[in-house]
């Protein structure tokens, strides 16, 4: 009879230890790292979509019927996601909206450099710098082909936009800090997001005022490829290392007008759309080698 008594009172002492375990280990286990494809009428893909206007590699540029060296900075402004738009409907449902609204524009260097069979390249590259709690590391790059058309000058162009965004977007320091986040006691998010776009564009430009003013129209399409993972650890140490992807076509059109500064600057106003997505204001100062 002892022996029978103590040996269900190991084998309680032992089903309660790992209940314990269970307890404890719980939390962790229900964030592990899963791929979440939300449809593309969902949140996720529509907030992806617009963040992708402004980071496409738009021309930003009249077409030039004889390409030149070229350098100079751009800056574009990142249109506002509203707060229902950027609140999760698929891979993560009930959770409140993502933070979105870190810069107001984004800088990016711009080179352009003439190609044999008056081909030109354009590329671009945002440094791994971390500013307002974001780290970008983008690169852009294009190849046109100019070609005369009477008093006009045509363009056509491949473009691709690659690289990621790192910033704390599903759990910022606001979130941390509400007992009614599940974001409430941990780490702040560093997630990342990828745009991964490539396309192919049209442009129609003509001259004024002598040929110092160059306004241009042109309208492409875009594929979009965008890649999202969280990267959260919650207050019980569990790591959120969820990947969210989803593939979107999108029609764009843009617009907009190069003016001759000086003999070797010029100066480009350009705005480029997605119609239903967001619409972006582009603005870029070069100089320019004959």
């Amino acid at each position: 009879m002892i022996s029978r008594s103590w040996t269900r009172a190991r084998l309680r002492m032992w089903s309660r230890i790992a209940s314990v375990v269970v307890l404890m280990l719980a939390p962790a286990q229900r964030l592990v790292a899963q791929v979440c494809r939300p449809s593309t009428s969902s949140n996720e893909a529509r907030t992806f979509a617009i963040l992708s206007v402004p980071l496409a590699f738009g021309p930003l540029l009249a077409p030039e019927s004889r390409p030149r060296f070229e350098a100079g900075l751009e800056g574009t402004y990142l249109p506002r996601i509203p707060r229902a738009r950027a609140t999760p409907t698929t891979c993560q449902p009930g959770k409140g909206p993502e933070d979105t609204e870190f810069l107001f524009a984004v800088p990016r260097p711009r080179v352009g450099v003439p190609l044999p069979l008056g081909l030109a390249l354009q590329a671009s590259w945002v440094p791994p710098v971390r500013v307002a709690g974001v780290r970008a590391n983008l690169f852009g790059v294009s190849l046109a082909r100019s070609f005369a058309l009477r008093s006009l000058v045509g363009s056509l162009r491949a473009h691709g936009t690659f690289g990621s965004i790192q910033a704390p977007i599903t759990c910022n320091q606001a979130e941390l800090a509400d007992p009614a986040s599940e974001c409430f006691g941990g780490t702040r998010s560093d997630d990342s997001f990828s745009p991964n776009i490539v396309g192919a564009d049209a442009s129609l430009g003509g001259t004024l005022f002598g040929g110092r003013l160059r306004p241009y129209v042109g309208g492409g399409y875009n594929r979009l490829q965008p890649r999202f993972r969280v990267n959260f650890t919650n207050r019980f140490g569990g790591v959120d290392r969820t990947r969210v992807e989803v593939n979107l076509d999108r029609a764009v059109v843009f617009g907009g007008a190069t003016w001759q500064l000086a003999d070797h600057y010029t100066t480009t106003a350009e705005v480029y759309a997605a119609p239903g997505d967001a619409t972006t204001v582009r603005l870029a100062i070069r100089a320019v080698r004959p």
